[in-house]
C-alpha cells in the first residue's frame, strides 16, 4: 500500500464524496456523476486519484463501467494510522 497516495487522495472533498456515494453500494460512472453533480471528465480525473490509490474497483459490464469501494485499503490505512499514534490508547 503506498499510503501517500491514499492520504492525497482522501485529501480531496470531492474524491471524499465519491466514497461516500459508493459506501451505498456498486454504482455505475454515470449514475455516479449524476448523484454527485459533476461532469463526466471531471468524476473520471477524480476516479483516476482513487484507482492509482486502490481505494476503489473498477468493473466492466457491456457498456457499464461499476465502481465499489476497496474496504481492505482503508482497512490498511487505518491500521498504519493507529500505528502512527502508537495503538489504542
Amino acid at each position: 500500500m503506498a499510503v501517500n497516495q491514499v492520504l492525497a487522495a482522501l485529501a480531496d472533498d470531492t474524491r471524499r464524496n465519491i466514497l461516500m456515494k459508493l459506501r451505498e453500494g456498486k454504482i455505475s460512472s454515470g449514475e455516479l456523476a449524476e448523484a454527485l453533480g459533476i461532469s463526466p471528465q471531471a468524476l473520471s480525473y477524480h476516479l483516476s486519484k482513487l484507482k492509482k490509490a486502490d481505494l476503489i474497483y473498477e468493473t466492466r459490464y457491456k457498456n457499464f463501467i461499476y465502481y465499489e469501494l476497496n474496504l481492505s485499503i482503508l482497512d490498511e490505512t487505518i491500521l498504519w494510522i493507529d500505528n502512527l499514534r502508537g495503538g489504542r490508547s
